[in-house]
């Protein structure tokens, strides 16, 4: 057995060999940009994502990079649902009518007049969202995206009615979202868009939320996730210095934060119906801000995001390793065996000792493992093959790794753990191990130490 390693974490890309020019540069980190994302594209593959955004976006000019990422979504097999606002479109018609808003609870008291507003700003956004999609200059984002659009009276709708005596009059919320047509159109290929109106089946018009109705038709049509694109850089928290951005909460979570009342006005409104969504089944519920160029795509594509996502369950899994996760194992450290960081292990070993490994999952990827092999005679366990992803550096994941690998030692009876490295000295240094000398290791594992690498030996009394 030759577990030797030396450790962490796996480089974010090879070096450049001797000469190389800046353009190999580039092309080496576009091709480990490339290969760090294949994971999201396998996995989002024919999954259906409904994507709600206020009419600022439009307001701000924002449509077409928006309407860029979207295609490149739906060109990678993802089924798209968009769902639009019109908030300050609204307030234009309404100003150009002469007539004043009126909000109570939160929401808009949508007269006769306020309705016609509603109905020309829904109108001028959808036409724009339509243009904008069906544009394909050369040279530009939308070459080549051939996306047709549905729309129609998908979602049916009910008036709010009398609220402490405020007759909300044609302000509606939504009754039921037309899903099987929806799924009918997706399955062809086609990108559907909803307005923030909705028809009862006396053929009355109904003002509503883009936020509820986004949540009802990802609730409907069972969507894998939610996101909203929002004036808000995500859900905040105090830090030690100054207000800091939630990446991650789990459903309870989330809720405790809403009850609490921390969370106030517009993003107080996006975590509400987050947390809907997710209650109704909906996997993941992403708040995340329209002002950044390629939010969408970051949130997306990147192990911790740019905003806040709200998960039903605990995204990330630290758990024993199986045979499913030796493909996921030799991608983290194919590249720490290329230049030299590991023993070169092949696919028979690491299935041979698949037993040994325990891993960190996010989101049905892998970004982490370590291995036990103990010594049970001398009650002493070697920690080998410790490796993070870059995207994961910095994130603790190798710390509760090493943490796991503890406690797998203790229930076996081990006293003590070492590991052998030529390069991380002193992350273990921090963390509780002493240099040792290899005639402390174990005889059998004494005789397989390779004198060419001459790795310390650092060891840890558990």
């Amino acid at each position: 057995m030759n577990s030797q390693t030396d450790l962490v974490p796996t480089p974010a890309s090879a070096p450049a060999p001797t000469g190389a020019t800046e353009s190999d540069s580039q092309h080496a980190q576009f091709v480990d940009w490339m290969r760090s994302v294949a994971p999201y594209i396998h996995a989002f593959r024919n999954k259906t994502f409904v994507v709600g955004f206020g009419g600022e976006v439009v307001h701000q000019g924002l449509l077409n990079a928006l309407v860029s990422d979207i295609a490149l979504l739906q060109a990678m097999g993802i089924q798209i649902v968009l769902v639009h606002g019109s908030r300050p479109q609204v307030e234009e018609q309404m100003s150009l009518h002469g007539v004043e808003s009126e909000f109570s609870h939160g929401m808009r008291i949508t007269d006769a007049r306020a309705l016609e507003s509603a109905k020309e700003a829904a109108g001028e956004v959808r036409l724009d969202i339509e243009a904008a999609i069906s544009q394909g200059l050369p040279n530009t984002p939308m070459a080549h995206a051939h996306i047709s659009v549905v729309s129609g009276n998908f979602v049916t709708a009910r008036p709010v009615g009398i609220l402490d005596g405020v007759d909300f009059q044609h302000t509606g919320v939504v009754r039921k979202i037309d899903a099987d047509s929806i799924r009918h159109s997706l399955a062809s290929r086609k990108l559907v868009l909803l307005s923030p109106l909705g028809f009862s089946p006396t053929g009355e018009a109904f003002n509503l939320a883009m936020e509820d109705v986004a949540s009802a038709a990802a609730i409907a049509l069972r969507a894998d996730k939610i996101v909203f694109l929002t004036e808000t850089p995500g859900l905040m928290q105090e830090g030690e210095e100054g207000p800091e951005l939630i990446h991650e909460l789990s459903l309870d979570d989330a809720y405790k934060l809403h009850e609490s009342g921390e969370v106030t006005g517009d993003a107080g409104f996006y975590l509400k119906h987050s947390i809907r969504a997710c209650r109704g089944g909906v996997a993941r519920a992403h708040i995340i801000p329209y002002a950044l160029d390629g939010s969408l795509l970051l949130e997306l594509f990147l192990h911790d995001g740019v905003g806040t996502m709200i998960s039903y369950e605990n995204l990330e899994s630290l758990r024993e390793a199986t045979p499913d996760d030796v493909g996921g194992i030799l991608a983290l450290i194919e590249p720490l065996e290329s230049d030299g960081t590991l023993v070169r292990r092949g696919r028979h070993q690491i299935e041979r000792d698949i037993d040994h490994f325990s891993v960190i999952e996010h989101d049905g990827v892998l970004f982490g493992c370590a291995a036990l092999y103990p010594y049970t005679q001398e009650r002493i366990g070697e920690m080998a093959c410790l490796t993070v992803a870059p995207e994961a550096q910095g994130t603790g994941d190798g710390e509760r790794l090493l943490k796991r690998i503890e406690q797998r030692a203790r229930a076996r009876g081990l006293t003590r753990i070492f590991v052998l490295t030529t390069r991380t000295e002193h992350w273990f240094l921090k963390r509780g191990f002493k240099k040792v000398t290899v005639d402390d290791l174990p005889e059998d594992r004494r005789r397989l130490y390779n004198w060419q690498r001459k790795s310390l030996v650092l060891m840890k009394q558990l």
